[in-house]
């Protein structure tokens, strides 16, 4: 509809909001008004430039005498702009109730200069124009003050009954059904000095399940350009590694829940992270983890139709580069991370991230345990965007982790066991490891439709202590995005792997020497995220697994998953 504006009138932005819908039938929700008022408010700072003459404003027709007695009053009284050309935009003449708006804004300013003792200003004529007018348009401005007190007292309802003025709240609901399914559990490799393989003797029995997971986001902002997140969690939805004998068949929405006493099945909500960020402008901003810190939701992990768990891949380790999991194996880390573009296609990430309490301790934290003398991580990221279609990362991590009477996990449960836990860490033999990661990773977007990706990783790893043993291990994979296939906002995926596989083990002796997995896991996902509404995403795909464990004894494995994904 053509579009009034008055800001060059005193008129409540309340008011504004009503005339400015005015002849659309004023949509009923309040929300939506007061959407209508900050864009209003918005354009007229940005985009108008006060008219003072209606003889200006060229689509307003000069043949009605009401329009005659409008330009006179609005001369006299200045009490009406317009666009900076001199036109309402759309080339159409004014409705009733437009013109009843503007009759409206001039009356305030007739008021106003009464009310102000410079009432001289005001004459008999303007008074018996303006009378006509009012008498012409009675039935409008009713309307229009009608509409404007049921407004103002929904306003000051929500007011009155809103939860926060600094709090919003996001969730997310997953609700997945899923089976794994093969020939026989998965078995690893022997951890003996002449490699070799084990052969797999117990048979997959697994049934599909109905699970879901959880989150409710509280976002506080107190500036504007700060956050604080606190997000609670509730989760059923258990790794499936028990059924077939390896991690590399994980989904990527799955967990435990990690509060005392309870088991990962019983939905029980508990905080799952805490943290608090704020923008320097849009050259930095800083992020302070109290509990939950995770590289991969901190800095760039450039795989962006993938990464999320609740819609991007399926799969745990088609998500990001393992590189992003090695920063704790507690969930209660916490951290630092600074993000700073020091240039335009340049950008460097940095964190230390620290095992905060480990809850199984009676005296956590213990002499291994704690920010700086427990599991820690240290990140610097390199990444280059010389433009919209190219995005590089070059990532460095060295990880910590601390002897506390437990199996290691070098790669977060992504990769074999041995690729893992290669030093054969247990709870009576813990072991403290150190590993330095290298990793690259890239996506490239050369059609807006088309999106490919792709990582590669390597780690060395080494124990602190005096048996000089040590490890190497590579990884790599590709992703492709095909958007809008099928439908618009719809995504096909397919993602091709080598999940963390240890390429050289030295257990320390001369005699011995170095081992390695002789066998090469790869995964195969296709996935297809059919987007139902705006607020609920459908993904059904399957997750194949290669030589599970990096062993050829082993029979191909294969996961399929139905996802729904509900976010608010």
């Amino acid at each position: 509809m053509t579009k009034i504006f008055w800001n060059c009138l005193k008129i409540s932005p309340v008011i504004a909001a009503t005339l400015f819908t005015a002849n659309s039938a004023l949509a009923g929700d309040v929300s939506e008004q007061m959407t209508q008022v900050s864009q209003l408010e918005q354009q007229g700072n940005a985009e108008l430039a006060q008219g003072t003459s209606v003889s200006r404003l060229s689509d307003v027709s000069p043949s009605d005498w009401a329009f005659q007695a409008l330009q006179s009053l609005t001369e006299r009284y200045n009490c009406i702009a317009g666009y900076p050309d001199g036109t309402f935009k759309g080339k159409r003449s004014l409705t009733r109730y437009e013109f009843a708006a503007a009759l409206n804004a001039c009356l305030n300013q007739v008021n106003e200069v009464i009310a102000t003792s410079t009432a001289d200003l005001v004459n008999k004529q303007d008074l018996a124009t303006l009378n006509r007018l009012q008498d012409e348009f009675r039935a409008e401005l009713a309307t229009l003050r009608g509409r404007v007190d049921a407004l103002e007292s929904r306003t000051s309802f929500l007011e009155a009954h809103q939860f926060s003025t600094t709090t919003k709240l996001k969730g997310e609901a997953i609700f997945g059904l899923s089976d794994a399914f093969g020939d026989q559990v998965a078995v690893p490799q022997a951890h003996t000095p002449a490699g070799g393989n084990g052969l797999p003797s117990k048979s997959i029995t697994s049934n599909a399940v109905f699970t879901d997971r959880v989150r409710l986001s509280l976002n506080s902002s107190f500036t504007g350009t700060d956050l604080l997140q606190t997000r609670l969690q509730a989760i059923n939805t258990l790794p499936n590694n028990g059924i077939t004998g390896t991690n590399q068949t994980r989904l990527g929405f799955d967990g435990t829940d990690p509060t005392p006493g309870s088991t990962a099945s019983d939905n029980a909500v508990y905080v799952d992270k805490l943290n608090y960020s704020y923008k320097f402008g849009d050259k930095a901003h800083i992020k302070i983890d109290a509990t939950g810190a995770e590289l991969y939701e901190n800095v760039n992990t450039f795989n962006p139709d993938f990464t999320s768990s609740g819609t991007g891949s399926l799969s745990r380790y088609g998500r990001f580069s393992p590189i992003y999991r090695t920063s704790s194996k507690y969930t209660d880390t916490a951290g630092i991370t600074l993000v700073a573009n020091v240039s335009k296609p340049i950008t460097v990430s940095a964190a230390y991230f620290g095992g905060g309490r480990d809850s199984s301790l009676p005296n956590s934290p213990s002499p291994n345990n704690g920010v700086f003398n427990g599991d820690n991580t240290v990140l610097g990221q390199l990444e280059f965007k010389p433009n919209d279609k190219v995005d590089i990362g070059l990532t460095y991590t060295h990880a910590y982790e601390a002897n506390t009477g437990a199996v290691n996990n070098l790669f977060g449960s992504t990769g074999s066991a041995f690729a893992n836990n290669p030093f054969g860490a247990s709870s009576t033999t813990g072991t403290s490891v150190e590993t330095n990661n290298y990793g690259v990773e890239v996506s490239f977007q050369p059609t807006p439709k088309l999106v490919l990706g792709g990582w590669g990783g390597y780690t060395a790893a080494s124990t602190i202590d005096n048996t000089g043993r040590s490890a190497e291990m590579w990884y790599w994979a590709t992703t492709l995005a095909i958007k809008d296939f099928g439908k618009q906002g719809n995504v096909l995926g397919l993602i091709f792997g080598q999940p963390p596989k240890v390429t050289a083990y030295n257990n320390g002796t001369t005699t011995n020497g170095y081992q390695y997995e002789h066998d090469t896991s790869y995964q195969i996902e296709g996935l297809y995220k059919a987007k139902i509404s705006d607020n609920i995403l459908l993904t059904p795909g399957l997750i194949v697994i290669l030589n599970p464990e990096n062993n050829s004894n082993n029979n191909t494995e294969y996961v399929g998953t139905l996802r729904t994904t509900f976010t608010f």
